[in-house]
């Protein structure tokens, strides 16, 4: 099948290659030339593991094509729009840089072709591009249909190509059959519905996730305070068969990144213009933004003060498996703690060099143990699977005082298991005392 695939971020990106790799011919556009020509030398605009050699490999095999031509996408049986939609500070979604995008390339496609969306944007945006579409089509028409997107940042590519089901909203039973063998090469696990419907489905999703997470990190402060331990009560809640063991429960940081807040905003902004009350999502976004301020918490209640102390950062990326740092709680931390004149010094995996906004905020590290150096107290601020190779004795040695706050327990069993550090973890009850010099 001849697939254009719009917009070549992390979102575009996967769909292009892992589409390729099924057997499709793919023509992939962006309208960025810089990004378009790292890509053709094999370098993808995010990290993903796998992802460069799979879009390299399928290149290589002419299944894949990049392009800043429009009029290259006009054989295209199939547009699938891609854009990563733009989110501020505030977790409101710049829809209209999609829809710019989408109406730039609509003229170039051939008629009958099928529009694809799966950028996420809010409930009614198909209908509106459809609506927009048809006023100025003539005789040349095109269909158009929703797939939510479900990738995970660091697994990206094994959810793309092995999702648990692919929710498909269409029109009419002719577009479901014109859809069906493209999404059949990816799982036969489809949930058909409509577009509304397919488009709603991805904000309670993400409502859904992001309440699970709230509900579980308010258990977690309230366990801290009374000596439960929040693992064991995550662990009685998935054992409850009403729950299950796949519940979206692990205490930790707030989410962040911008992904379920962006839909717990449509679902607020939606709610406003219905009249109709959200009460509980309105909580969700409150309870979040309270619990964001949990590290800060804990580092003045571990130091006093925080101002002229030395806090290493394990960690600068959204997530680990990415280099992206746009939207990460670890930067708001660092941010903060260069307001307060305390000294960061980080290190992470994926991050080799700083953005120049970032250059007098943090001394980057070129190890872990480097960043340990002389710390007053440590952060693990993104569980990267090489941080569980610091040894204690590491950590005693090269922090002046051996404090670590691991918001996540990534380190719970080599960090928190040694007596002489004192360790502090969300939903963990801190009782026992911080080394000398380190409280109030």
């Amino acid at each position: 099948m001849k697939i254009a695939v719009a917009g070549l971020w992390h979102l575009g990106t996967v769909t292009a290659a892992c589409l390729a790799s099924a057997g499709h011919n793919i023509i992939a556009h962006d309208g960025s030339v810089e990004v378009v020509a790292a890509l053709r030398r094999g370098r993808p605009p995010v990290a993903e593991p796998g992802l460069a050699e799979l879009s390299s490999v399928t290149a290589a095999q002419h299944q894949l094509v990049f392009t800043n031509d429009l009029n290259d996408l006009r054989n295209a049986e199939v547009l699938w729009v891609c854009y990563d939609t733009p989110v501020d500070d505030n977790d409101n979604a710049d829809v209209e840089f999609v829809r710019v995008r989408v109406k730039e390339i609509l003229p170039h496609l051939r008629n009958g072709a099928i529009v694809l969306i799966s950028s996420q944007v809010p409930v009614g945006t198909t209908r509106k591009l459809e609506s927009e579409y048809q006023r100025t089509a003539g005789s040349r028409q095109l269909t158009f249909a929703y797939i939510p997107e479900n990738l995970r940042l660091g697994k990206a590519i094994e959810s793309f190509t092995h999702p648990d089901r692919i929710v498909a909203g269409v029109r009419s039973s002719s577009d479901k059959a014109r859809i069906a063998p493209l999404l059949q090469s990816i799982t036969n696990r489809i949930e058909w519905m409509s577009v509304e419907s397919a488009e709603m489905t991805k904000h309670a999703l993400n409502a859904y996730l992001a309440t699970s997470v709230s509900f579980i990190n308010e258990i977690a402060v309230l366990c801290e305070h009374i000596g439960a331990d929040a693992l064991e009560v995550e662990r009685g809640l998935r054992s409850d068969m009403r729950i299950g063991k796949g519940a979206y429960l692990h205490a930790g940081a707030a989410f962040a990144g911008g992904t379920l807040a962006r839909d717990v905003r449509f679902l607020l902004d939606l709610s406003h213009r219905q009249h109709v009350s959200a009460a509980l999502l309105t909580g969700v976004e409150q309870s979040n933004a309270a619990h964001q301020d949990w590290t800060r918490h804990r580092l003045l209640e571990v130091l006093g003060a925080v101002a002229g102390k030395t806090v290493a950062m394990l960690g600068l990326t959204y997530k680990p498996g990415t280099n992206t740092l746009r939207r990460s709680s670890a930067l708001e931390i660092c941010h903060w703690l260069h307001e307060q004149d305390a000294r960061v010094q980080a290190f992470d995996p994926a991050v080799s060099e700083l953005p120049e906004s970032l250059a007098t905020v943090i001394h980057l590290a070129a190890s872990a143990d480097v960043a340990l150096d002389g710390a007053d107290v440590t952060v693990i601020a993104t569980p990267w699977p090489e941080f569980a190779a610091i040894l204690p004795d590491t950590a005693v040695k090269k922090m002046r005082t051996a404090i670590v706050i691991d918001p996540a327990r990534h380190l719970q069993l080599t960090l928190g298991a040694d007596p002489r550090i004192h360790y502090v973890a969300v939903g963990r009850s801190n009782a026992s005392p911080a080394p000398a010099g380190a409280t109030k």
